[in-house]
């Protein structure tokens, strides 16, 4: 089976609001599938949810982060660290194949299924294809501009789909304290 792509995921943190993008493009082999895929989501208490990889298996981790984060009473960083190690000790989770970005207004973290939740030196982060060129479009305009958290994600995202094949320009944006 052909393997399903494109995906690039885009978290920002800057002047006390976390923005998060996602692109739309959902691509199968090399035929465009789907141009206004959401792939960010804003959980209860003003959590951002990003994800790349398998959607199924990506819902299904959504899920189990919804429910640690409950159980943590809102600490991102403990419900990030109990849905890691859901992940990787479930004999059916551990199968797998996705990342998730989660953020609140104060940090972001990346979740893998390889057992890591790195929180980034510098307040940003991206996944999936395009990953590392709206990484490096968002570094800049944060060091070189006064755009807002959400202003830096988009422009990111859209420099990454000047690039990346598996990225469009169709971005869905949200933001911690209300969305764009």
């Amino acid at each position: 089976m052909e393997p399903i792509h494109g995906t690039t995921i885009i978290a920002v943190h800057k002047n006390g609001t976390t923005a998060i993008a996602g692109d739309g493009q959902v691509t199968f082999g090399e035929t465009v599938m789907k141009q206004g895929a959401v792939k960010v989501r804003q959980l209860e208490g003003g959590v951002l949810v990003g994800f790349a990889g398998a959607v199924a298996d990506a819902l299904t981790l959504l899920e189990k982060f919804e429910e640690q984060l409950e159980l943590a009473k809102g600490s991102l960083k403990r419900a990030a660290v109990e849905t890691v190690k859901l992940w990787r000790t479930d004999r059916v989770l551990r199968q797998l194949e996705a990342m998730l970005i989660v953020a609140d207004d104060s940090e972001i973290l990346l979740l893998s299924g390889t057992g890591e939740v790195i929180a980034p030196d510098e307040k940003m982060v991206a996944v999936g294809s395009g990953a590392p060129y709206a990484l490096a479009a968002a570094k800049a305009l944060v060091r070189e501009t006064d755009l807002s958290a959400a202003e830096i994600a988009e422009r990111a995202l859209k420099i990454a789909a000047e690039i990346d094949l598996y990225t469009n320009g169709n971005a869905t944006i949200l933001q911690t304290g209300g969305n764009e």
